[in-house]
């Protein structure tokens, strides 16, 4: 469908950006050093990543329950969806896609392939609902390293 495409652009727009946010970090604050280890590279998006894009930790880093392969990062209030309203006509559409392509960026530039979605997850209490990013590393990074 025709929301699908816009949700596409906005990831690859997003990808673009990850793949040149991890390398300006890795020369700044590593030494051109890069993660090797799975959830050292989950730290670095959680903590440094985010932190230099929304100027703050992520809300949560939790590992999925489903699958062995798959982790979340959520937002209360992801920025780039708190300004914005989406036309009824568009349903669900999540512009945090456009985040969701900056992670991906990040682990794929990092050797840590994954496909990256951004999802609305109602919370109790809540006006809006959080937006979770979530990560499902590809089978080439292996359980070895997911272990690691």
């Amino acid at each position: 469908n025709i929301f699908h495409g816009k949700w596409i652009r906005l990831e690859d727009a997003g990808y673009a950006v990850g793949a040149r946010v991890l390398e300006l970090l890795c020369h700044r604050d590593k030494g051109n050093r890069r993660e090797t280890r799975l959830l050292g590279i989950l730290s670095f998006v959680h903590s440094t990543v985010w932190k230099v894009l929304f100027g703050k930790v992520a809300d949560s880093l939790e590992k999925g329950t489903e699958h062995e392969d798959e982790y979340m990062i959520s937002e209360k209030d992801l920025l780039v969806n708190k300004y914005i309203s989406i036309p009824k006509d568009m349903g669900t559409f999540n512009c945090g896609a456009f985040v969701a392509g900056i992670v991906r960026g990040v682990l794929d530039g990092a050797g840590f392939p994954a496909v990256v979605t951004a999802h609305f997850v109602p919370m109790e209490g809540l006006q809006r609902p959080r937006t979770t990013i979530l990560i499902k590393f590809a089978e080439e990074v292996g359980t070895t390293r997911l272990l690691l």
